[in-house]
């Protein structure tokens, strides 16, 4: 490894950095390859290892299908796979089984899966009769395809670490939100869960932002995609609110929590969540003047395929968008070195 690795921008509050190691070397076993989905995210944790991405050949024929062909050897080598499996969903989770299949038959010696954004995550248990656990069913794909290990961050619910049979690290990317929020030295900070499902994620935020007070907010499902916001549970009454939540799709559930809390008395409300799904209407929603800040990170690509960061920084001035690239390099870099990982977050 080199310099690059060790000058995380993560307080030392918060991410425990080890001392770099002297270097790369030709003993070194560890590879690294990106797929389609968020190349930019890919190239800054490579950066962080002060290392290459891997060559590889991904292209796509004229009937669909997905090629992938790696184009060094990687015989013997630990090698790491960082792909989201965000829209287009189908394709990069394919894309995902498929260069762990070619690495499997490649000889590697470990393959793990570096999913930013775990797909199909919501779908983690029956709700009525005649459903598929989804988020399950990803978990045996991954697994069959010859993954001998997972990292994933902000997974939508702690019980999906059960559903693989091969170890899996769960991150999360709170750290550099933490850090952005206490560089803005809040007073009369609270923090609001947006549902009673995420109170135990809001309520470790809390903990973490000096224990701040918490509340949250009493909402019914209609449907899917569908949220209707009845209540506030907790005092928020001339303070600064702030909604965490682990990812934000269409961002009917924030947009209606921000306008509750309004109305409740909060003087500021930010929104903090890891997973930009973003899907529509969520920027208009978003844009609209209800909220000071929204702060994701780049577990995703903002904004989608059509929508440049320029165009969407003038039509969207409230996102702020933080990255999880010296987080996951240093994860990667601790797993492959058989070092903790939970003690980066202690």
């Amino acid at each position: 490894m080199n310099a690059h690795r060790g000058s995380a921008v993560l307080s030392s509050a918060t991410l425990k950095v080890q001392p770099a190691p002297t270097g790369l070397n030709e003993n070194n076993r560890l590879r690294l390859f990106s797929g389609s989905a968020n190349l930019p995210l890919s190239q800054e944790v490579a950066r962080y290892l002060g290392m290459d991405l891997g060559p590889m050949i991904r292209k796509r024929f004229a009937d669909g299908e997905l090629y992938v062909q790696i184009q060094e050897s990687i015989r013997g080598c630990d090698v790491y796979l960082i792909q989201p499996c965000c829209n287009p969903v189908n394709d990069n989770l394919m894309e995902l089984l498929i260069m762990i299949d070619a690495c499997r038959r490649a000889s590697a010696r470990q393959v793990t899966a570096v999913i930013p954004y775990y797909g199909y995550a919501r779908a983690d248990r029956k709700t009525a009769g005649r459903e598929s656990i989804t988020a399950k069913l990803i978990a045996n794909l991954i697994t069959e395809a010859g993954a001998n290990r997972v990292l994933a961050m902000d997974l939508h619910s702690a019980q999906i670490q059960g559903y693989f049979d091969i170890p899996l690290d769960h991150v999360y990317g709170s750290p550099v939100i933490f850090d952005y929020l206490a560089s803005k030295k809040f007073e009369d900070i609270v923090v609001v869960s947006p549902d009673v499902g995420g109170v135990a994620r809001a309520r470790a935020f809390a903990k973490k932002l000096n224990d701040a007070p918490l509340a949250i907010i009493d909402k019914r499902r209609q449907a899917h995609n569908v949220a209707e916001v009845l209540n506030v549970i907790g005092d928020v009454k001339g303070k600064t609110a702030v909604l965490v939540d682990d990812m934000i799709d269409t961002g009917g559930t924030i947009t209606e929590g921000a306008k509750l809390l309004r109305q409740e008395g909060a003087r500021q409300v930010y929104a903090c969540a890891t997973h930009a799904v973003f899907s529509p209407p969520a920027i208009e929603r978003l844009s609209s003047g209800l909220l000071e800040e929204v702060i994701v990170t780049n577990t995703i690509p903002i904004g989608g395929c059509d929508t440049s960061p320029e165009e969407l920084r003038k039509s969207f001035p409230q996102l702020v968008v933080l990255s999880v690239a010296n987080l996951l390099g240093e994860t990667i870099w601790r797993i492959h070195e058989d070092s903790s990982v939970s003690s980066m977050f202690r």
